[in-house]
């Protein structure tokens, strides 16, 4: 089953829950505030998602701009930004929505309808 971790607080993740639900596609909710990701789960994330890393940075999060990561990500290893990631969920670029063989990271409906429908 598609497991949708979101923010619930979040817009984008409020659009993607209700495209989930009138596509009548079944989902496992997590909250990523409450259940933050493990280093495992995000480093299995990135390899089947095929990203590079940064998309999983939620780039216009308070936290990203006061931890001033614009700059810092580019002198880090992936290592480092996965350790990074780990530590506050709200760090993480959402929703996202991860099936067996794929990772969506951010709602755009296009790629969610060739995925999921």
């Amino acid at each position: 089953m598609l497991e949708f971790i979101c923010y619930p607080k979040c817009t984008t993740c409020q659009r993607a829950r209700a495209w989930l639900d009138e596509n009548n596609i079944e989902y496992e909710f997590r909250d990523i505030k409450l259940e933050n990701p493990s280093l495992e789960e995000l480093t299995a994330w990135y390899k089947k998602s095929g990203l590079p890393l940064r998309k999983f940075f939620n780039t216009s999060g308070l936290l990203y701009k006061s931890m001033e990561l614009k700059t810092k990500l580019p002198n880090m290893t992936d290592e480092e930004m996965l350790a990074l990631l780990a530590t506050d969920g709200m760090l993480v670029k959402r929703p996202l929505a991860i099936g067996d063989d794929y990772v969506l990271v951010g709602f755009k409906e296009a790629e969610w309808s060739e995925k999921l429908k």
